[in-house]
C-alpha cells in the first residue's frame, strides 16, 4: 500500500459520531453525510460558531460528490475525493 492509499484508508477509518453512535466514514450513507451537514450547518453563527461553517461545508459538498458519483458509502469514492474533502472535514490536516 502507497502514502496515498494508507492516508485514505486512515481517514475513511475516522469514528464519526452519527444518529446517535460512532462509525468510520467509510460506513456513512448520502443521508447519513447530509444529516452531519444539517447538523453542523445549524450550529454555525458568530463568534467561535462561525469556524464550523467551512466544515458543514465540507459535508455538503461530501454528500454532493456522493451523488454525483451515485455511491451509497463513502468508501465508494475515489480516493482522490476521499482525500480533499476529509482534509476540509478536519480529519487529517
Amino acid at each position: 500500500m502507497n502514502e496515498v492509499q494508507t492516508e485514505v484508508q486512515e481517514i475513511l477509518g475516522t469514528p464519526i459520531f452519527v444518529r446517535g453512535q460512532n462509525r468510520p466514514l467509510r460506513e456513512l450513507t448520502q443521508d447519513d453525510v447530509r444529516d452531519r451537514a444539517a447538523e453542523l450547518r445549524s450550529t454555525v453563527g458568530w463568534g467561535p460558531t462561525a469556524r464550523v461553517a467551512p466544515i458543514a461545508r465540507a459535508w455538503a459538498q461530501l454528500a454532493a460528490a456522493m451523488e454525483r458519483g451515485s455511491t451509497r458509502t463513502v468508501a465508494e469514492l475515489p480516493d482522490e475525493t476521499v482525500l480533499e474533502i476529509g482534509r476540509q472535514l478536519w480529519i487529517r490536516f
